[in-house]
């Protein structure tokens, strides 16, 4: 789940647990531009203060109207449309006369806020029903494809790290790679098992293991939720990895180096049991061209790259490192070859 959303329900569980009326609201659904997803979450303490987002910042302006007029009042969850008309988009700022359906929810403690949390940070993927007649709360395991769902009468939200990265090697381009996947909400694992490397290793929130890389690709399971990048230039660490990582169905599968290395890479992957298609899905050179030299640069163009594939975005030609170094040749210099 987004990580600003998170931040929502941790606020609401601190605001519930001492003693504060709290208003959650959910978008369950959206008609033309929207600036927030069907999911999105907002809090709004008794006080009219608030956490999360729902829109571009009108609506919210209503709904702490709206709950500092009717807080005490709103004992059941109930659907609420904005922009509806064209009048109401201009007074929302709903772009393109975009329409908005939200869910209000007062939370008591039976809206298992805190449980939900706990779920949350032991790494599950977790399906929350509330019956919006009743307010009744239940949770239950969820797959990585379920999805929100509305009827009307029971909202279905999913909560919980929607995707996975694998990052093999734990150096400096590693430790900025793993911070940023942790802000776009990202489940890090950091993958090394030469001790030079991992005893300096410091980010907080990430799970480090130092089982050899295969191994670990085995044992997490990889499903479409998942993305591994190799970065340690090292063939006897890398090749492992891409070797399981390319048979399994995670959505994005990616290697550091240059063309020629890459090459190389491809060239060995066919001596194991890897069929033509399945080293065909290897990303490398990875990343996009924005003109990557210092470690930070490197990480945010390898995570466009993968956010653009999770995203199912058709670059345009030339967009990736490797289609750019063959069009510019030596005339580029990119720190991820």
């Amino acid at each position: 789940m987004d990580g600003v959303d998170l931040e929502v329900l941790r606020k609401s569980s601190e605001w519930l647990a001492s003693g504060k009326r709290v208003l959650l609201v959910t978008v369950v659904k959206t008609w033309g531009s929207s600036p927030r997803p069907p999911g999105a979450l907002l809090a709004v303490r008794e006080d009219g203060i608030v956490v999360g987002s729902v829109s571009g910042g009108c609506i919210e302006d209503d709904i702490v109207e709206r709950s500092r007029r009717e807080g005490p009042y709103i004992t059941r969850p109930q659907a609420v449309t904005y922009g509806v008309s064209a009048e109401d988009a201009r007074k929302f700022g709903l772009p393109c006369g975009g329409t908005i359906q939200l869910v209000l929810e007062p939370l008591t403690p039976e809206s298992r806020i805190g449980d939900l949390l706990e779920w949350i940070e032991q790494g599950k993927l977790v399906a929350r029903k509330l019956d919006l007649k009743t307010a009744m709360v239940s949770l239950a395991a969820a797959d990585a494809a379920a999805t929100l769902a509305f009827d009307g009468q029971t909202l279905t939200t999913v909560h919980g790290p929607r995707y996975r990265l694998l990052v093999i090697g734990a150096g400096q381009l590693s430790k900025y790679l793993a911070q940023i996947a942790v802000g776009l909400d990202y489940q890090v694992t950091v993958c090394d098992p030469r001790e030079e490397y991992t005893e300096t290793w410091d980010v907080a929130g990430i799970t480090l293991v130092t089982t050899m890389p295969d191994d670990t690709v085995i044992a997490m399971n990889l499903d479409e939720r998942c993305a591994v990048v190799a970065l340690t230039h090292d063939p006897k660490l890398d090749d492992l990895a891409l070797m399981e990582a390319l048979k399994s169905p995670a959505f994005y599968v990616g290697a550091l180096g240059s063309r020629a290395n890459n090459a190389k890479r491809r060239k060995r992957l066919l001596e194991f049991d890897l069929s033509p298609e399945e080293i065909a899905r290897l990303h490398g050179p990875i990343g996009l061209y924005i003109g990557s030299r210092t470690p930070p640069e490197i990480a945010v163009s390898i995570l466009a790259e993968i956010t653009a594939v999770k995203n199912g975005v058709s670059l345009p030609a030339g967009a990736n490192v490797a289609a750019a170094k063959e069009k510019l040749g030596p005339s580029i210099a990119c720190a991820t070859s």
